[in-house]
């Protein structure tokens, strides 16, 4: 017999094979007739249910772990190059460093690996938090703009401020997108799989962008100071792919 179950088998096979049964046991009344059904063979299984690479959340620990490490880096480190060169805080300008790294890295950040977990309660809060992210690096932007109007300076004549203008801007899309079209409430077209996909690779690489752009920052401050460089890189350099893959 076949390998293909008889669920595959055309109408005409059955009937055919059922009238053969019929006269071979000599019972021309009989009614119904039984069909043993073979399993698939494992290449039929395979075409039938093609398996799905996707990619396992978090586990609690280890979400715990990268929050830890998120505020951690945030506001040690944050806090640590924006009172560079004299160690002391010089404001507005410290809360420029100081509200980007919260903002673009611990907040953003955390937003991310919030939403790996899925469900409809991480969803919302990868929103706030992400939202939160983004109003703490406008408090970073204002600083900064404000910093220069002090000192009557030309703003984003810089790579780094020309980047980081065009970061934060930038985000206003995704922002948008997950507030207005992907919200788990009242989203207008929340179970859209392009839009979701759109917004979250998007989102991923002005992360990217946002990260490499903070040390590009400090690097036009402190080149001569490596193991400062160091040890404000190599934490976004580990965390990156934990959390933008």
């Amino acid at each position: 017999m076949s390998n293909f179950s008889s669920s595959y088998l055309p109408t005409q096979y059955h009937r055919k094979n059922s009238q053969n049964e019929t006269d071979t046991n000599g019972n021309n009344n009989a009614t119904a007739t039984t069909i043993t059904t073979l399993p698939l063979s494992n290449k039929n299984q395979n075409q039938k249910a093609p398996s799905k690479n996707i990619s396992k959340p978090p586990s609690k620990s280890t979400y715990r772990l990268l929050v830890a490490t998120f505020l951690a880096y945030s506001i040690f480190l944050g806090w640590y190059v924006s009172t560079r060169p004299k160690g002391k805080w010089k404001s507005p300008f410290s809360w420029h460093p100081f509200l980007m790294t919260l903002g673009m890295t611990g907040s953003m950040g955390i937003a991310a690996i919030t939403k790996k977990l899925g469900g409809y309660t991480n969803t919302k809060l990868h929103g706030m938090i992400a939202s939160l992210g983004f109003f703490l690096s406008l408090g970073g932007l204002y600083a900064i703009y404000h910093n220069k109007n002090l000192y009557e300076r030309p703003h984003f004549t810089s790579v780094h401020g020309k980047i980081g203008i065009a970061v934060v801007v930038g985000m206003v899309g995704p922002l948008l997108a997950g507030a207005v079209v992907l919200h788990p409430d009242f989203g207008i077209d929340k179970t859209n799989q392009t839009i979701r996909k759109i917004h979250k690779v998007f989102s991923r690489i002005l992360m990217a962008v946002a990260w490499g752009n903070s040390l590009y920052g400090l690097y036009g401050m402190r080149s001569e100071h490596p193991m400062e460089l160091i040890a404000y890189g190599l934490p976004l350099a580990i965390l990156m792919p934990l959390t933008l893959l």
